[in-house]
């Protein structure tokens, strides 16, 4: 490769660093996708996915009945937001609840629900 050419890895990183707000500086790595614990990079190599999105992706990337359930589902509904009710929530909360033994429970998927709630 001469000077003048950029690996893949090289334009996404230029690309986020020239359009991009930045909040920390994450690893040079740039991945395109993933399948169970393993991650691969836009030049094909292959890595363990010891960080898991911060457990978001804690049961692997790609399940294929998680990957199920998900287009169907999409095909349905995409996202309410919680100025309405929907009627997949309450079946989530019954079920959480019980299975936690817990009296309520409020989803979340950042710290901010939290403050709000308090």
């Amino acid at each position: 490769m001469s000077v003048l050419e950029q690996t893949a890895s090289q334009k996404a990183i230029d690309l986020e660093n020239k359009y991009g707000a930045h909040n920390y500086h994450p690893l040079p790595v740039v991945l395109s996708r993933g399948e169970g614990v393993y991650v691969w990079d836009v030049e094909g190599k292959k890595y363990y996915d010891f960080l898991s999105a911060y457990s978001a992706v804690n049961q692997g990337h790609c399940h294929p009945r998680i990957v199920a359930a998900m287009t169907e589902q999409a095909k349905t509904l995409t996202l309410t937001s919680r100025a309405f009710y929907n009627d997949m929530l309450g079946k989530y909360e019954k079920f959480a609840c019980e299975f936690f033994n817990f009296d309520k429970m409020l989803p979340m998927n950042t710290g901010a629900e939290a403050v709000e709630t308090a």
